[in-house]
C-alpha cells in the first residue's frame, strides 16, 4: 500500500470519528449556560437553580451547615413542590448581586427591593427585616432624622440596601470615609461589631434579627446599644434579570410559599431558628 493511499485512510479516519471533549468549561460559564429548560424526564428527571448571598443568618446562614437559614428552608420547600433542587452558595453580598445580574447563578437571597431593582421580584415575600440603628453602650447619640448623622461616621456593609433615606445619603457620602465607612470582605458583620466595641466608629445600620444572631454566636461578650428602627421591609429571593427562566422561578416560588404558609408548615420552619412569620 502507497503512503498516499495510507495517509487517505488515516485521514477518513479521523474525520468519522468522534472528538473527544478536551476542555473544561469555566463554573460561572457552565452556570449562565444551565437555563431552564423543557427536557423531558428521561433525560433531566429534576432540574436544579442557584441562589447566592454572603451569610446573614437568621435569614440565611452558612451554605451546608445544619441551618443554613429560614429562607433557604422556603425556597427548597417551596421548589421542591415543582421539581427543583435548590443549591444555595455563600459569597460577598455585592458578588452575589453581580454574578446573579451577569446571569451566573439564578438569584440572591435576602434581598430589597433597592438591592437590585432591575432584578425579577417575587409577589410572596420569604422574610421580612427591621433596621435600627447600632451605637456603643456610652453613645448616648439618638437618630433624629439624616442630618443627625452629619457628624458621624456611619459603617455600612458593601452592597446592602437599608432604607431609601439611609442609602441615598451613603450613595452621597460614600468617598468620604469620615462620614461613611464602606466595610467589605469575608466577614463585615464580625469587623463591624468590633469596630463599635472598640469606639473607632459610630453608628451602624443592621437587622434586628441579624445581629441578635451574631452577639449570640460570640457568646454575648460584647453589648451593643440600639437606637432606633429606621425601617421595615419584606425580603426576598429575586432573581436574575439575564436568565430567560427567572418569571418562572419567581411564579413558582410565591406559590410554594403560599402553599407552606396555608399548610402551617412555615411557621414550623421559622421555629428552627427561634422565629414566627410576619405577614
Amino acid at each position: 500500500m502507497s503512503r498516499t493511499l495510507a495517509l487517505c485512510l488515516v485521514f477518513i479516519l479521523v474525520a468519522c470519528s468522534q472528538p473527544e471533549d478536551s476542555l473544561t468549561v469555566a463554573p460561572e460559564v457552565a452556570a449562565k449556560a444551565t437555563e431552564i429548560s423543557q427536557a423531558t424526564p428521561a433525560t433531566e428527571p429534576r432540574r436544579k437553580i442557584v441562589i447566592g448571598a454572603d451569610p446573614w443568618c437568621p435569614h440565611n446562614c452558612e451554605a451546608g451547615s445544619d441551618r443554613e437559614g429560614y429562607m433557604v428552608d422556603i425556597a427548597r420547600e417551596a421548589f421542591g413542590m415543582a421539581g427543583i433542587d435548590v443549591e444555595y452558595v455563600n459569597m460577598s453580598w455585592a458578588r452575589a448581586i453581580q454574578q446573579a445580574r451577569d446571569g451566573y447563578i439564578d438569584g440572591i437571597v435576602g434581598a430589597l427591593p433597592g438591592d437590585a431593582p432591575d432584578f425579577v421580584f417575587p409577589e410572596e415575600a420569604t422574610g421580612h427585616t427591621t433596621t435600627v440603628l447600632y451605637t456603643h453602650p456610652d453613645n448616648v447619640w439618638n437618630f433624629n432624622g439624616i442630618e443627625s448623622l452629619s457628624n458621624l461616621t456611619l459603617l455600612a456593609i458593601n452592597g446592602y440596601s437599608y432604607s431609601p433615606e439611609l442609602d441615598a445619603y451613603i450613595a452621597k457620602h460614600q468617598n468620604d470615609p469620615e462620614k461613611v465607612w464602606i466595610l467589605s470582605g469575608p466577614a463585615p458583620l464580625s469587623r463591624a461589631i468590633e469596630l463599635l466595641d472598640k469606639h473607632r466608629s459610630d453608628v451602624f445600620p443592621e437587622d434586628r434579627d441579624v445581629m441578635e444572631w451574631a452577639l449570640k454566636q460570640q457568646g454575648n461578650r460584647i453589648a451593643l446599644r440600639i437606637t432606633d428602627v429606621i425601617h421595615q421591609s419584606a425580603i426576598y429571593i429575586a432573581f436574575s434579570p439575564e436568565r430567560q427562566g427567572s418569571e418562572e422561578l419567581s411564579d413558582l416560588l410565591s406559590q410554594g410559599t403560599r402553599a407552606l404558609k396555608s399548610s402551617g408548615r412555615i411557621e414550623q420552619i421559622m421555629a428552627r431558628y427561634g422565629l414566627t412569620w410576619l405577614d
